[in-house]
Parts: structure tokens; C-alpha cells; sequence
């Protein structure tokens, strides 16, 4: 075993995380992988954002795979070891394991030196009767040592794209490392399988790409595997059911892991869960936004400051709930810079931020909202988007209050900025603008818009995340009073949603339940403001 070769760490780390106690066992992926060994389908590239387990299901083909590890005994207690065709294979190949991502270097070609001289070393020490040439490369080292021994080896390497996101990265130098992955895997007789994850695409970087022998499988167009990174409801169902066996008090409940981290769509029509989100919540036993840890261009800002006008209105709407027609471009997460609003949203969907479904984009989730909310309410250079957001915690407490005049005054304020979603042509756009001025309310309020409720829909419906908040019900009106949105939440009973009469577990709900009546007057160009308290004995 080496360095690179034969690598115990794999098996190490597999081993420690099957062993920990919110562990989801993804074990049959392996047997779709060897179905590839040895085929013109041996490569296989799995983008994904961040977080989403590729390097865990890495580790776990490595374990599996590689013959310097006795791995049989944990595998025959998983899902594989059910398959005994599959079981035949476990610890049967030589693997080269590189973690792209581990390699320290303040410059490229020492970064690829360190790789080829490690490698190097590893196939001299395991196969030292071979004649190898003196200047000889890495691939010339392996196509000798196949030539002389017949041995093969399986590649696996996780995060391939790793030094894209190193700060000593040119551009000459990214073409030169798909050159080197290139010359080591494409048409070698030596390779068996080709297996790397990453976050970024591979197939879209240049017209005659240097790696175009791999079929690549990402989130949002390709619907292969879809299943088998991040979680799924089923899944979660179990991991919850775990946690609330083995915590004493429990804080975190199974509708605030959806609301949080759920939402990713994927190209098979999967919804998935972040599973480092889920993950960590259960174990620390709170609700959490722990995307902040996952790197430093988790940054928004990062990705929307080269052109912020162009984007800026559909922060506004997607952060209101709505979604945003879009082509995908993925190969625009490897510009060194993103300009236009194809480009911004396509990588904010490669890297996760954003999640894409029938030709639209959208947040996900609590988590990535909770970062989108963040960006609104921090970045003046959002112009308008940022003034209204910096009003929505007095909305709220005007609203709390029944200030109705404050409440008018802040609705006053939002038209007076003159922004181009006022011209209120539609409702989308009004509540995009109600959302803004109570963007605040979303620390404490699970936010939904045109959620069932009665008899019908209602525009805005505020769940408290604390049992004795108030619940809030508001009704958006368009050439009509706000006394009659009132009346209309009253006749279609939208309250009921509070009232624990429809068995969702809302008779945690305590405190108030107010009725927010807003009429906007196209003629008056006026907004008029009534909050009641609802009977709650009226809606039981």
C-alpha cells in the first residue's frame, strides 16, 4: 500500500462514518459501478454541489474496491453484502485515490509535481521489477507496468476541481491540468474505471474538451443516479426516527428538516435533502443554517457583484417564493467571471445556491433563503431591494402592534422608491414587495405564500417557529378595501390552518391569530392597512 496506491484512507474513513449513529447506507450504488468495470462506459464524472456526499460514496467505492484493505465484514452488514455477485469484487483491484482537494501548493506545476511524484513513488515501490524509463511520466510508468504484469488499476478522484477554486490558478493553468488528466486516463489500456466527483462540469469547458471520454451525471439535467446523493424523504423518515429514539429532549422536528433543508430538485423528478444539513442538525439537535461552513464562495454576493442590476429584481421575486425561467449554462461556474444573469444563476445552481426545475430557477429552502434574506438586507448596492428590507422588522412590529398607520407610512415608502416591480401588473409582483417589507419576520416565521388553507388560498400565511407567537394570515387586495380581505379570510377560514383541526400538527400554535388586510388603490395609487384579532374559538 502507498501514499496514493492502495491507499488505506479510504477504507479508514468509510469504515468511521458507517459507524456513526445518522449513517444512510448507499452501498448499491457499488454494484452500478461494477457493472462499468472493464466497459466503454468506465468514465464516470458526478457533479454536485458541495455537501451532497460525493466524497463520502468516494471513500466508499475505494473501501470496497481496493485490495490492500480487508473491508468484507463491514460491507456483508450493508446493502452490498445481500448482492453475492457484487461481493465477489470487494478488495479485488488496485485503486489510485486521490483527493484533489488535500494537495497543498502555492503554484500549479509544483501542485501537479507533488501528485505525479507521489504516484510515482507508490508504483516503483509495488512494482519494482518493472523496467521504467528514467525520464519517464506517470502514465508511462503505469502503460509499462500493465505491459509487464497485466495488472490494471481503478482511479478514483474526488474533487477533481478542487485547484480551479485556488487562488494561484490562471487560466493557462486550468487548460494545462486538464492536459495532465487527459495524458493519465483518456484511451489507456491501464484504466479499468475512471470514477471523479466535483463540483463543476467538466463536459462544457472547451469545444473539443481533453476529457470528453467521461459521461457526466449532475443534479439538475441528468437524471442517472439521481437517487444516490443527498437524502431522500424515506430516508430522513429514518434518520428522525433515530434521533427522537436515542435524544432525551428533542428540539428539532421532522417538519423543520423539510422546511430547512429540503427543496433540491433534481432532473429525475427527486427531491432531495442536504445531508451534511440534515446531518448535523440531528446531532447538534437544532435547527441550523449550517451552509455557512461549507467554503468562502458560499458567499452570495460573490457571484452577483459584476452585475447587480441584472439581477436584482429576481432576488427580489425569488426571495418572495417565486421562480425564475432560465436556460442552464453550466460551464459559466468555470468563468472567471460571471457578467450576465444567465451565467450568475447557472453557477449559483452548480454550486448549490439555487435549485432548477422545468426550465426555472428558485431557493431551495429555509437554509438558502436564510442566506439570500441575509444578502437583501446587508448589500446596499441592491439599491431599492436593500431599502425595503432594512423597513421589514418595523413592518413587523407595526404589524404585531396594529400600527396600521406605521404599516401604511412603510407601504408608502416601497411605492415612493419607484421600483419596477411597483407597477403592480400583476400579483406576483405585489407580493414580491409585501415579502421585502417582511423580510425580517422570516427569523421567526416559517413564510408561505398561496399555501391551501380552508376553503381556498391564501396569499401570505406566517407560522411561528415558537409555540406563543402569533400567527399571522394576510390577504393582499388589488382595487378593493382591506376590510374585504379581511372578510375573506374570515368566510374561506384560513385560520383553520392554526387551529389543529387538520391533523399537520398545528395545535402547537398558541398565541394570536391575526388577520392582515392590505388594499392597494391603482386609482389612489394608496394602500390602506387592517390587522384583527381572530376568536380563536371561532376557527377550533
Amino acid at each position: 500500500m502507498g501514499l496514493l496506491l492502495n491507499t488505506l484512507s479510504p477504507a479508514v474513513l468509510y469504515e468511521e462514518m458507517a459507524k456513526s449513529t445518522y449513517f444512510v447506507d448507499k452501498t448499491a450504488f457499488i454494484g452500478q459501478m461494477l457493472q462499468r468495470i472493464g466497459t466503454n462506459g468506465k468514465y464516470v464524472c458526478i457533479t454536485r454541489p458541495r455537501r451532497f456526499g460525493k466524497t463520502v460514496m468516494a471513500n466508499m467505492l475505494g473501501a470496497f474496491l481496493t485490495k490492500s484493505a480487508a473491508t468484507a465484514k463491514l460491507f456483508a452488514q450493508l446493502k452490498i453484502g445481500r448482492d453475492a455477485e457484487a461481493m465477489q469484487h470487494i478488495n479485488q483491484y488496485n485503486v489510485i485515490y486521490i483527493d484533489f482537494s488535500r494537495i497543498s501548493s502555492n503554484d500549479y506545476q509544483s501542485y501537479i509535481d507533488n501528485i505525479a511524484d507521489a504516484l510515482k513513488k507508490d508504483l516503483h515501490k509495488a512494482y519494482p521489477d518493472v523496467d521504467y524509463r528514467a525520464a519517464g511520466g506517470v502514465a508511462e510508468d503505469l502503460e509499462r507496468i500493465t505491459a509487464a504484469t497485466g495488472e490494471r488499476f481503478i482511479f478514483i478522484f474526488d474533487e477533481w476541481d478542487a485547484i480551479f477554486h485556488a487562488a494561484f490558478i490562471s487560466e493557462d493553468d486550468r487548460k494545462k491540468y486538464l492536459l495532465f488528466l487527459k495524458d493519465l486516463l483518456k484511451d489507456r489500456v491501464y484504466v479499468q474505471l475512471a470514477y471523479m466527483t466535483g463540483v463543476l462540469p467538466i463536459s462544457k469547458y472547451t469545444s473539443g474538451s481533453e476529457l470528453n471520454t467521461f459521461a457526466e451525471y449532475n443534479m439538475a439535467t441528468m437524471s442517472l443516479y439521481s437517487d444516490v446523493f443527498g437524502f431522500n424523504d424515506a430516508e430522513v423518515d429514518a434518520l428522525f426516527a433515530k434521533y427522537q429514539a436515542l435524544t432525551a429532549q428533542p428540539q428539532v422536528t421532522r417538519e423543520g428538516l423539510k422546511i430547512w433543508y429540503d427543496g433540491y430538485h433534481t432532473a429525475a423528478g427527486n427531491l432531495l435533502y442536504n445531508p451534511r444539513s440534515v446531518v448535523m442538525a440531528l446531532q447538534n439537535n437544532q435547527l441550523y443554517n449550517y451552509w455557512t461552513s461549507s467554503g468562502p464562495y458560499d458567499e452570495l454576493f460573490y457571484y452577483i457583484r459584476n452585475n447587480v442590476t441584472a439581477v436584482r429584481d429576481d432576488l427580489a421575486l425569488m426571495a418572495a417564493g417565486e421562480r425564475i425561467p432560465l436556460k442552464i449554462q453550466e460551464y459559466a461556474a468555470m468563468l472567471l467571471e460571471l457578467n450576465t444573469k444567465q451565467q450568475i444563476f447557472s453557477a449559483m445552481v452548480v454550486y448549490g445556491l439555487l435549485t432548477y426545475e422545468n426550465g426555472k430557477v428558485f431557493i431551495p429552502n429555509k437554509e438558502l433563503m436564510d442566506k439570500f434574506n441575509e444578502l437583501l438586507l446587508n448589500k446596499d448596492s441592491l439599491g431599492y431591494v436593500h431599502q425595503l428590507a432594512v423597513k421589514s422588522e418595523a413592518m413587523l412590529q407595526a404589524t404585531l402592534k396594529g400600527d396600521t398607520a406605521t404599516m401604511s407610512r412603510i407601504l408608502e415608502f416601497a411605492h415612493n422608491t419607484e421600483t419596477p416591480l411597483l407597477a403592480y401588473n400583476n400579483e406576483t409582483e405585489l407580493a414580491a414587495i409585501v415579502n421585502l417589507i417582511y423580510l425580517a419576520a422570516r427569523d421567526r416565521y416559517n413564510v408561505q405564500r398561496e399555501d391551501k388553507a380552508g376553503t381556498g388560498y391564501v396569499d401570505f400565511i406566517f407560522y411561528p417557529y415558537q409555540e406563543n407567537d402569533d400567527c399571522l394570515i394576510l390577504e393582499l387586495k388589488v382595487d378593493h378595501t382591506p376590510e374585504e380581505a379581511i372578510e375573506q379570510i374570515k368566510r374561506r377560514q384560513y385560520a383553520l390552518k392554526f387551529a389543529g383541526t387538520l391533523g399537520d400538527g398545528s395545535k402547537r400554535y398558541k398565541g394570536r391569530i391575526l388577520a392582515v388586510g392590505i388594499g392597494y388603490s391603482k386609482k389612489t395609487k394608496q394602500h390602506r392597512c387592517t390587522v384583527e384579532v381572530l376568536k380563536r374559538e371561532l376557527v377550533v
